[in-house]
């Protein structure tokens, strides 16, 4: 186990809080005059880590993303001045974190156990590891919010990680470091504005619930692919785009998320996986490692383009709301970069489930079902944090950030409030059909509900490559919607009633369907598909 830490260490008193009432995840504490909307802070003898979301005169509601047993009224509470923020520099890639972005498998190593320890505090980012640095500028230049200044050899898939000046700072480079191996902690550069010095290292923190700002945001222009025949046929997605995937239990909604981290042309992967099943996350930990894409003729697993925010159903409920704005922005993070990032939230329902327990803790009025009446609101803040846009700062950069929201509709029913709030803000909607499913028929894709509204947007980018595609697609589409029909006029149980022509009609459009519905794409054909920049 790791040592506990007093919260009564040096510091001013103004700093101090003291714990009011316990209710779950949700701690009331007093005497905390002057502290700020979503502040992070840490609460009780153990540091339990903290976010403030309502302030009443001297009184702060505070989500613990720890377990709060054990913690009593009158335990101090620590302000720390700064909003919950995550880690961005080189080493993101290939780990696996929780929904605060601590580091699980140096966790493990430190506490020599299967569990976390409550209080523990682990940087996300490897303080020791040093890395090959290459200076991009020189004393004298200026600089302004995102520049790159130097880059970082990431690994063999991903080998230029650009060193980006953080958004808002600005002034002229006094002292930069040579080439050579470095820390993400250390200084490397010395930037002078208004006659003040400031020091900036590899790594940068940003808030998670702040967007990372861009110079434009652009329209989309290539497809996205998944590896998955009808949908990239039939419903297909773009690079900067928004998709939902609804499906009742069993349905393979987690298979066809997993299926777009394997194979989609992204650069980098974003998997958050929310509030699901911790053997889930184990099997992709299991099998990403195993998997390769050819990548300039040699293969590399892709893994190494891959990061996990793993908050499994058995971990604290509030750290799910936090879980999906730390994987945003971390894609936010390799979006600035220039690269085509994938995010998967799997699943979105779960982290309202969370909204709403956190909701009635709070003594909040319940709207549908119980949720938030500001459930909506949260969704389309989260779905708008994708798109392509053009980065900040020099070299000019377009990068992208592709959000696959899984959805989880009790019993199917796609009247559910979640359901209902994400189809009203994404443009691609892949619903899943559960009779499909028991008949063993994966991906169970209901072609008569599912739809794209990017297929007009990609109109130039299929004249290019292929003028016949358009209208293969359409013909298909028109299949799916001809057998639905025949299915209806004609049983199957009872089809020696039918016409032969109908029948034999029936027959093909079924055998039709099976075809496109198959799966086809590898990872030999995928590193041939139109992608994004896989090298930077």
């Amino acid at each position: 186990m790791a040592p506990k830490n007093s919260a009564a260490s040096d510091g001013d008193e103004s700093q101090y809080g003291k714990i009011f009432s316990v209710s779950g995840p949700v701690v009331v504490a007093e005497d905390m005059i002057g502290v700020a909307m979503y502040e992070l802070v840490k609460v009780g003898h153990e540091n339990l880590v903290g976010e403030v979301i309502r302030i009443n005169g001297d009184q702060a509601s505070i989500q613990v993303y720890e377990e709060t047993a054990g913690v009593s009224v009158g335990d101090p509470v620590v302000r720390t001045g700064k909003p919950l923020s995550v880690e961005l520099g080189p080493g993101l890639l290939n780990g696996i974190y929780d929904g605060i972005q601590r580091p699980l498998q140096d966790i493990s190593n430190i506490s020599e156990s299967i569990y976390i320890p409550r209080g523990i505090a682990v940087p996300a980012l490897d303080r020791k590891k040093k890395w090959e640095f290459t200076p991009s500028l020189k004393v004298g230049d200026h600089i302004s919010g995102g520049d790159v200044w130097g880059t970082v050899f990431e690994n063999s898939f991903i080998s230029t990680h650009r060193i980006l000046l953080p958004p808002r700072a600005r002034g002229v480079i006094t002292k930069i470091a040579s080439k050579g191996e470095y820390t993400v902690a250390e200084n490397l550069l010395e930037v002078e504005f208004d006659g003040k010095k400031t020091e900036y290292p590899m790594m940068q923190s940003w808030p998670v619930r702040v967007p990372r700002p861009s110079s434009e945001k652009l329209n989309a222009s290539e497809p996205f692919v998944v590896g998955q025949r009808v949908l990239d046929a039939l419903f297909p997605g773009v690079l900067g785009g928004t998709v939902a995937i609804p499906g009742a239990f069993g349905c393979g909604k987690t298979v066809i998320s997993q299926s777009v981290s394997k194979f989609s042309n992204s650069d980098v992967i974003v998997y958050v996986g929310c509030g699901e099943r911790g053997n889930e996350m184990a099997e992709v930990l299991k099998d990403f490692p195993e998997l390769t894409i050819d990548v300039d003729g040699r293969k590399e697993p892709i893994m190494k383009r891959t990061t996990l925010i793993a908050n499994t159903s058995n971990m604290p409920v509030a750290a799910r709301e936090a879980s999906i704005y730390t994987g945003i922005t971390v894609a936010e993070y390799f979006r600035d970069q220039g690269l085509n990032v994938a995010m998967m939230a799997d699943s979105t329902s779960r982290w309202a489930e969370a909204l709403r327990e956190l909701s009635g803790r709070l003594g909040e009025m319940p709207a549908d079902q119980g949720f938030p009446a500001y459930l909506g609101a949260k969704l389309a803040s989260f779905y708008e944090r994708a798109g392509r846009v053009q980065t900040l700062g020099s070299p000019e950069r377009v990068g992208s950030v592709s959000i696959v929201g899984a959805v989880s509709p009790p019993g199917g029913d796609f009247s559910d409030p979640v359901t209902t709030s994400t189809l009203g803000i994404v443009q691609v909607f892949w619903g899943l059909d559960k009779k499909l499913a028991q008949r063993k028929h994966f991906p169970s894709i209901n072609t008569s509900v599912s739809y794209s509204k990017y297929t007009t947007v990609l109109d130039k980018f299929y004249e290019k490559e292929n003028p016949e595609f358009p209208g293969c697609a359409t013909v298909s589409s028109n299949f799916s919607q001809t057998l639905k029909s025949l299915t209806k006029s004609c049983s199957w149980s009872v089809r020696v009633h039918c016409p032969i022509p109908t029948r034999s009609l029936s027959t093909l459009l079924r055998l039709s369907r099976k075809i496109s519905c198959s799966r086809t794409v590898t990872p030999t054909m995928i590193s041939s598909a139109p992608s994004g920049r896989r090298s930077g």
